[in-house]
């Protein structure tokens, strides 16, 4: 696969036992409130970066990080022919993004997301102009 599947780190997704505990935690912590709370997600934008809380997340895999790509699918099938193992398949998690969750053949987490709502500029900045992770 050619590095330019990759297009860098977006989300840091932390699996939370009780949501509004680690939002108002979270909230304190980085003296901004989430730009995203919903009963099932809590989303804060962070230097051009998501911190997401998800209280439906397995919470013994830990934390997430998820790689933004174009194509979740290419990613997903050249990854398994290398031999990750297929941990959640690709799904749609509203607003057009969509997600996978993949272990490498030696235990490490992946996820992968397409979110259309992030954009990087000229400057590789990543920004974020839309709600989800």
């Amino acid at each position: 696969m050619d590095q330019k599947y990759l297009l860098g780190l977006q989300s840091q997704i932390y699996p939370v036992k009780d949501l509004q505990r680690a939002k108002e935690w979270w909230q304190k912590t980085l003296g901004i409130a989430p730009y995203f709370n919903e009963s099932f997600y809590v989303g804060f934008k962070i230097g051009g970066y998501e911190l997401g809380l998800d209280p439906n997340a397995a919470y013994e895999n830990g934390s997430t990080t998820f790689w933004g790509v174009e194509d979740v699918e290419l990613v997903v099938a050249h990854l398994v022919s290398n031999g990750a193992i297929l941990i959640s398949g690709v799904r749609d998690v509203g607003a057009g993004i969509r997600v996978a969750e993949l272990n490498s053949p030696e235990g490490e987490h992946i996820g992968l997301i397409f979110n259309p709502h992030f954009k990087v500029n000229a400057k590789s900045d990543i920004t974020s102009a839309g709600g989800g992770t």
